[in-house]
């Protein structure tokens, strides 16, 4: 049995402490998943090493997500796609001869 060393092990398993996620605060039965409840308040819960322990608080999801991922750059506003010129890649085909009269 191929056993990893106890120091890779433990490297990968703290390399997990402090990720952090969200949990949407809903009653019942009904769907759990913060995506199917974005306007939910929500609990924002951090991974200790043994058990996700509570951080925080959002009002919805776009709150928590404003929390969890603070450094989101804006992307840049796309533009008209660039015009593909004539080349013969493997993704075009070959055009077909012409025939002669």
């Amino acid at each position: 049995m191929d056993d990893e060393p106890l120091s890779e092990w433990a490297e990968r398993r703290y390399a997990k402490v402090g990720r952090l996620r969200v949990i949407p605060l809903v009653t019942g039965d009904g769907p759990k998943g913060s995506h199917l409840n974005p306007d939910a308040p929500c609990a924002i819960q951090r991974w200790n090493g043994y058990s996700w322990e509570p951080h925080g608080f959002a009002s919805d999801l776009a709150e928590a997500k404003q929390n969890l991922y603070p450094e989101v750059i804006e992307p840049p506003a796309s533009g008209a796609a660039p015009k593909l010129g004539a080349g013969t890649g493997r993704h075009r085909k070959p055009r077909a001869p012409r025939s002669k009269r």
